[in-house]
């Protein structure tokens, strides 16, 4: 089987998974417990939670283990806009989120904020125009992913904050679900507030993430009862997938240059391949992250390639994961204002380092072989 969907999940590394299993057997205490056994267990907790601030450049206390994007970014989003809401009740996130943002943004509109959506060019890149004009003094908090999980556009996020702090005091959250592990990703190198990563993006486990603060920036809990996480998530904290969770962040950080070029080297090849079509158009931008091309076949359903592609035992998706099952057209395509021809038959190619050259080559057969049965071409 080739894998190219690598954006929705990845297979974890076996050293995590055997990691998994020793804590487990080794350190199931509660780390919360009195006892010397609950002791040692916290310390290895603590121990993991300053590998992960490490990383990202920040304290250790503003590093708050999740079960993933899906609850980072509702904790980012609910959880901030409610902490500052005392400086206004403005909220701008743009309109290529991923849905736990956007779901998110219009719970908030119900509870009384007034909630912007940030339009993007047909790139899919933030209009910083647009921007510039919807920012307000009273805007509380902005919320820009920092690569699109569709496309790969890699937003301007330094620019983005420039203008923020130019105009509001507003506190600025980064999805970087689909860029952690691919791109440079800590608060030296983007000026933004909160950062959301997610595990099993990244060759870990399913059901981890974390979602990290800077300095003195302060969230609002969501969830509430016991106060563990500094009191940001209550709940008893899985050991296990906080070490696992940082283990995973470590390893992806320490290999990120050369498992980017890995990466960078097959979806290059792959554009010059896909380029030799007359009915393919490549959706992604050239500023993209290494690991996502996304192409549209003219006339034809994504779903029929996918299939073509499936009984080849090629694996890729239509779009996101999470919308792939619905017959509804992407808002990430509506917002770019995809062509009427291209829109349904969008495909998502998506890889990890552990794909092969010879994996790209094996694709472009089988692609081949594939678009001659549905097109003729």
């Amino acid at each position: 089987m080739i894998y190219f969907d690598n954006s929705a999940t990845t297979k974890a590394h076996k050293d995590i998974i055997d990691t998994f299993v020793l804590v487990n057997e080794k350190y199931w205490a509660n780390p919360a417990s009195i006892h010397e056994f609950g002791h040692q267990t916290n310390e290895l907790l603590q121990t993991a939670r300053t590998q992960v601030a490490d990383v990202i450049k920040t304290a250790k206390e503003k590093v708050y283990f999740t079960s993933g994007g899906t609850e980072s970014n509702n904790l980012a989003i609910f959880g901030l806009a409610n902490k500052y809401k005392h400086r206004g009740n403005h909220v701008l996130i743009s309109a290529i989120e991923h849905p736990s943002v956007l779901e998110s943004a219009k719970e908030l509109q119900l509870q009384g904020f007034n909630v912007e959506f940030i339009p993007v060019n047909k790139e899919g890149f933030i209009s910083l125009d647009s921007i510039q004009s919807l920012l307000r003094p009273d805007t509380v908090l902005v919320s820009v992913m920092h690569v699109n999980n569709e496309t790969g556009a890699i937003q301007p996020i330094n620019e983005i904050a420039t203008l923020i702090k130019s105009k509001s005091r507003a506190v600025f959250h980064m999805d970087a679900v689909q860029s952690f592990g691919k791109l440079v990703v800590n608060f030296e190198e983007q000026q933004v507030d909160a950062i959301t990563i997610s595990s099993h993006k990244i060759h870990g486990l399913k059901g981890s993430g974390v979602l990290v603060l800077k300095g003195s920036t302060e969230i609002t809990p969501i969830l509430y009862g016991g106060g563990q996480e500094f009191g940001v998530r209550s709940g008893t904290t899985s050991v296990p997938l906080a070490v696992c969770t940082a283990k995973t962040i470590r390893l992806a950080n320490s290999n990120l240059e050369k498992n980017s070029m890995i990466m960078k080297s097959m979806t290059d090849d792959i554009v010059t391949f896909l380029q030799t079509f007359s009915s393919i158009k490549i959706i992604s931008p050239e500023i993209r992250a290494p690991h996502i091309v996304s192409f549209s076949v003219r006339g034809v359903k994504g779903e029929v390639f996918i299939n073509g592609l499936q009984k080849e035992d090629v694996i890729v998706s239509t779009s996101s994961a999470c919308s792939s099952k619905q017959t509804k057209t992407s808002h990430v395509l509506k917002a770019m204002h995809l062509e009427d021809d291209y829109i349904k038959g969008v495909i998502r190619l998506s890889f990890s380092h552990l794909n092969s050259e010879e994996e790209v080559q094996q694709f472009k057969k089988i692609f081949t072989k594939v678009m001659n049965v549905i097109k003729g071409d």
